[in-house]
């Protein structure tokens, strides 16, 4: 716990003002420089014999053998806190989308708007986090930077937004507040996947992605029940102070709790501290020697124009992206389609309509628990041993899953009526949201192996695509629903799915040949 507190972004900072200088070391300056041999000119590990000394670049400032520094030679304690806080983080942000849907009655009300414009607060602060993973994602790449001043910065900002926004009392206002939050929120969105790169071994990662994805998939779930009996009895505003009581605490435990989990930035505090403790100006780390050169362009070139080039470049990237997208339209649709449901077929209340979204949690939780059955009986072991197969097995899981969209909206679409009960529309609903999380699953393990250099910027236009599809999912919704009806509206969601699910098959089949003609592939 003391070496938590240590290098948490407040630890860090006291030692900062105390010291002069950063490290995220666990050990003292002697200690680190006790393996180098002192000189003007040259830093030689002094454990190192001569012919491998002559092999290796002995200015290079590198990991040692079981180095507790190295955030995946850590406890397994201190990954699980890790994992446990930026999961919470993440639940916390995704509550804060769905939070507002119980407040959009009153909004329309107050300030006279419609229910497009009353929507606006839900669907750009899904857009501000998909925006903000374009900045905070390629940010936290760099050495000097890292992964914790991202969460500490705009986590601070995020949380103090949830003030004014609670407070507000103009329509514009609210709208500019709403998108704010959003962008303020994405690192945790951007950056928490790398974060768990950092910690876990290969065989573990998985594990703990599914773990994160399955809290993710459930906080927009829960949004709606959890404000709407307090919004109903204290007023439109409370929805924005449960997101600060949400946050606040959890924030709270990241800057006091969260250490720097990236390599290559404790190895350059550590170059740095070792160059003015020993005196030689050419000690460097790895990382710090490729990206010593890095301008602001290159850095705008990665976060804007290189996700959009590999999605037009590569045919596999593109459609993973669009179906992504097309997903997290559909699911976020589902928030402007219960209220046409069951308050008008079976006579719900809009806080009994909020409980509907609890058949969601146990549908994901059974997805992941399947899914960490999976991981441990066919992919981890034959990873290890080499007998996993084609990269392409990585969307086994997506591909099994893919029927289960167009199957849950269609019952949800044809069930959805006053003669049927309303079990049956939710259990729709359930069927969808666990084929959502196992069909993500599936492309998130596939995209970083096959093309792993590109993997930030992959996953960087993925969040922006799926943002932009969920943007236009919340603002078209219900107009869609009030012209062709929730039976056609959602019959048309399943018959794209119904075409992606051809797609994902495709991919499967022939993804081996797109990659071989792919020049990304293997990079």
């Amino acid at each position: 716990m003391e070496a938590l507190l240590k290098n948490g972004a407040v630890g860090t900072l006291v030692r900062y003002f105390i010291n002069g200088n950063l490290s995220y070391s666990r050990k003292g300056i002697k200690a680190l420089a006790a393996g180098y041999a002192s000189s003007e000119d040259i830093a030689v590990p002094v454990d190192a014999e001569k012919e491998d000394a002559e092999k290796v670049d002995q200015n290079l400032v590198t990991w040692e053998p079981d180095d507790e520094d190295n955030p995946q030679n850590w406890p397994m304690w201190n990954k699980i806190l890790v994992t446990s806080l930026l999961s919470f983080y993440t639940f916390a942000v995704y509550v804060g989308s769905s939070l507002y849907t119980s407040s959009e009655e009153d909004v329309m009300e107050i300030f006279h708007v419609s229910f497009t414009k009353s929507a606006l607060g839900l669907a750009l602060y899904v857009l501000g986090y998909g925006l903000g993973c374009l900045l905070f994602s390629p940010l936290s790449e760099i050495p000097a930077v890292g992964r914790n001043p991202p969460y500490a910065v705009s986590g601070f900002l995020f949380v103090i937004l949830c003030i004014p926004t609670s407070l507000v009392n103009n329509y514009p206002g609210l709208m500019v507040l709403r998108f704010l939050l959003g962008f303020m929120a994405s690192p945790c969105l951007a950056t928490a996947g790398a974060s768990f790169a950092d910690i876990w071994l290969p065989a573990q990662f998985p594990f703990a992605v599914a773990m994160w994805a399955a809290v993710a998939s459930i906080g927009p779930t829960l949004g709606p029940l959890i404000s709407s009996f307090a919004v109903e009895k204290l007023g439109w505003h409370f929805s924005s102070w449960e997101l600060l009581i949400i946050s606040g605490p959890v924030y709270l435990l990241i800057i006091l709790f969260l250490p720097e989990t990236s390599g290559p930035t404790i190895l350059y505090y550590r170059a740095k501290r070792l160059r003015e403790h020993t005196g030689n100006a050419n000690l460097m780390s790895e990382a710090e020697e490729k990206q010593k050169h890095l301008t602001a362009s290159s850095l705008l070139w990665d976060a804007l124009i290189k996700p959009w080039e590999l999605n037009i470049k590569d045919p596999a990237i593109l459609f993973t992206t669009v179906y992504l997208g097309l997903v997290y339209g559909i699911f976020y649709s589902f928030f402007e389609s219960l209220p046409l449901v069951y308050p008008v077929h079976y006579g719900f209340s809009a806080t009994s309509t909020s409980l509907i979204f609890i058949g969601v949690a146990p549908a994901i939780f059974l997805a992941f628990f399947t899914h960490c059955i999976y991981l441990h009986k066919r992919v981890v072991s034959r990873m290890m041993d080499g007998t996993f197969g084609e990269l392409e097995n990585h969307l086994i899981p997506g591909l099994i899953a893919s029927p289960l969209l167009p199957a849950g909206l269609f019952i949800f679409a044809w069930t959805s009526r006053p003669e049927v009960h309303w079990i049956v529309p939710t259990i729709g609903l359930a069927i969808t949201s666990s084929g959502i999380y196992l069909l993500a699953q599936g492309i998130f393990m596939y995209i970083p192996i096959i093309y792993p250099k590109y993997a930030a910027s992959i996953f960087a236009a993925n969040s922006m695509a799926r943002s932009l599809f969920a943007f236009t999912a919340i603002l078209v919704a219900k107009p869609m629903f009030d012209g062709i009806g929730v039976d056609g509206g959602v019959s048309l969601l399943a018959g794209l799915m119904v075409v992606c699910m051809v797609g994902i098959g495709l991919l499967f089949r022939y993804g081996k040949a797109l990659r071989a003609r792919s020049r990304f592939a293997g990079n």
